[in-house]
């Protein structure tokens, strides 16, 4: 519809130069369409400054406000920037939509890219890993409104900030695991330090948390109704010179009660999570989770090469039958797992 809409306007400029010479027109053309797609990648994401906030908004609710490489690109000099800016004193990160917060990375789009050798596989991941640290060591408070799905990707832009509020409908999980790849975006340092062997847990099943849930397994900081987010975020824009304290202050102003006496879903099973999760290896922990035999354990046993296998299997021909390379987990040599993390060289992420 964009390209459509376009080249009916460029048409429109065409036809209002007749005089120009054709060079000349060619020139309007080429301008008016290169404002056309500059216009249309801003709107993935919104930048504003508005009162003592920056405020990010992941502006692309038909694909679930997913990140792709643009919007990684222009979130991360801004964030850069804020963080310097005197006059701003904290960052929100929100969505638009009502469904999503941020559901994962365009991995769609990565996958097609890297199958044909497409450096955009690397770019994105080189990106996004980039942000991820970016939000983690920001000096000013960072405060995510995870109002919705919030995945893969959207998880990474919020929980290594200082306050993560989730409402009723958050939606969180880190499904990675079902394509293929380890649980990234900085999945590795958050997730073990959750409380027990939650986050093993949470990282090798793609377990969904849903709600009160996820301030409850320590993900959010905050449990806020989605309703009162917009006169929430009203208020934090509204503080004079904030400390990080005053921030807290006003989260905590907002906390609701809805659900708070509601027992925690994992609870009855905490027990054998931080059991049978502890073990050092994958093997050992399929033989406890076989030696079990309860049907907790069964059900986890349910979860199965690589990353494009997986993408294929579960987004794209979503046949959910990935054939991995190996087939098996005893077939996973020590050699192979030393090799996806050997050093990369030149190619190796510097923050």
């Amino acid at each position: 519809m964009r390209g459509r809409g376009g080249a009916t306007m460029a048409g429109r400029a065409l036809r209002a130069l007749p005089r120009l010479k054709p060079l000349n027109r060619l020139q309007v053309t080429l301008q008016h369409l290169k404002m056309s797609n500059q216009t249309d990648s801003a709107a993935e994401v919104l930048l504003e400054k508005r009162g003592c906030a920056g405020v990010i908004t992941l502006n692309r609710p038909k694909a679930l406000n997913a990140l792709n490489l643009s919007m990684i690109q222009q979130i991360y000099p801004q964030l850069k920037t804020w963080e310097q800016d005197p006059e701003t004193f904290l960052i929100i990160i929100k969505g638009t939509g009502g469904k999503a917060f941020c559901a994962g990375g365009d991995i769609r789009a990565i996958t097609e890219a890297g199958k044909v050798g497409d450096k955009l596989t690397q770019d994105f991941f080189r990106g996004e890993y980039r942000l991820n640290n970016a939000v983690g060591t920001c000096k000013k408070p960072y405060v995510a409104l995870i109002d919705g799905i919030t995945m893969g990707g959207g998880v990474g832009v919020s929980v290594h900030g200082h306050f993560r509020v989730a409402t009723e409908k958050t939606l969180f999980a880190m499904p990675e695991t079902a394509i293929g790849l380890f649980p990234d975006v900085g999945g590795g340092y958050f997730l073990p330090r959750l409380k027990g062997k939650i986050g093993y847990y949470l990282a090798l099943t793609g377990c969904r948390l849903k709600g009160r849930d996820v301030l409850k397994a320590g993900i959010a900081t905050h449990f806020v109704e989605s309703g009162k987010l917009p006169a929430l975020e009203k208020d934090l824009i509204a503080l004079k010179s904030p400390s990080k304290e005053n921030i807290a202050d006003l989260l905590n102003s907002y906390q609701s009660t809805v659900d708070q006496e509601k027992e925690f879903v994992l609870d009855e099973h905490m027990e054998k999570i931080n059991s049978i999760f502890s073990a050092n290896s994958m093997e050992e922990i399929v033989k406890k989770l076989k030696q079990d035999g309860s049907p907790f354990a069964m059900k986890q046993l349910e979860k199965g090469h690589d990353f494009y296998e997986g993408v294929r299997a579960v987004l794209i021909d979503k046949d959910q039958s990935p054939k991995w390379k190996p087939p098996a987990l005893e077939e996973v040599s020590d050699e192979f797992v030393e090799n996806c993390f050997k050093p990369l060289g030149n190619d190796d992420l510097k923050l």
